[in-house]
Formats: C-alpha cells, structure tokens, sequence
C-alpha cells in the first residue's frame, strides 16, 4: 500500500504494461470492450480501405494498459481519478512501458491524495499516452 510518507514529488514507476502487442490481444479487447472498429481487427479494412499501414491498439486498450501500472503502484481501489490522450497509434508488435510521476502531495476533503502524471511510451520512445491520475494514500 502507497504511504504518503513514503513519496516525494518527482518519485517515479515504470513498466512495463505489454511486450510485443499481438492482434489476438486487438481482437480479444475488441470482444471485451464491444468495440469492434475494423481499423483494429480487420487488416484488409485497415490497409485498403482506411490506408494505415496494419490495424491499431483501441486507445482504451493503451489506456487501460497504462491503469493497471496505476493500480500496481497505487493499490486497487485508490485511484480516484485518471484521464489521457491518445498521442499516437499503437500497433502490433509494440511494446509499452508506462510511468507515473508525483506531482502533488495533498489533503482534500480529509483524504491524503497523489496527484501524477501518466506517460506511456513505445519501444522507440515515442509517447503514445499521456495524462493525469489522483489516487488516495494513507
């Protein structure tokens, strides 16, 4: 369990949410999410029809990637807020890393919260999310 204590800001964790992005796990969130845009399952549609180079992660995907990183760090049921933006398309085959950093220590409402911000990152260092969080410590 995170401790107020225990951070400072600047503190930072990383990691790594996915190694090596296979279409089966496009298609398994697609099924998960309800999501089926075929920009992220069908490579003909994607290729011919839109003229990307391959399907796509659903940004949710990437999004919820990066919130397990969260709730690793912080403990399940202590995020209280998270948002981002999808800075780029990730494709199959990439692997992610994603990082939180304290921006904040403070009280509100007499919770102790964090407030970070959130970064993931492909294998190349390109930053394909980025956002905000607050999470409850103790």
């Amino acid at each position: 369990m995170l401790r107020a204590a225990e951070l400072t800001v600047g503190d930072t964790f990383e990691m790594v949410v996915v190694d090596d992005l296979t279409r089966t796990q496009l298609v398994q969130y697609a099924g998960a999410s309800g999501d089926y845009n075929p920009l992220h399952t069908d490579e003909v549609f994607a290729t011919k029809v839109a003229g990307y180079p391959s399907v796509f992660a659903h940004g949710m995907l990437t999004m919820a990637m990066t919130g397990r990183m969260l709730t690793d760090w912080v403990g399940d049921d202590r995020l209280k807020r998270f948002g981002a933006r999808f800075a780029q398309q990730v494709w199959p085959g990439d692997t992610l890393t994603a990082r939180a950093e304290v921006m904040e220590l403070r009280e509100e409402s007499g919770e102790r919260l964090v407030d970070l911000a959130v970064s993931t990152r492909n294998q190349a260092g390109a930053e394909v999310l980025n956002g905000y969080a607050s999470a409850r410590v103790d």
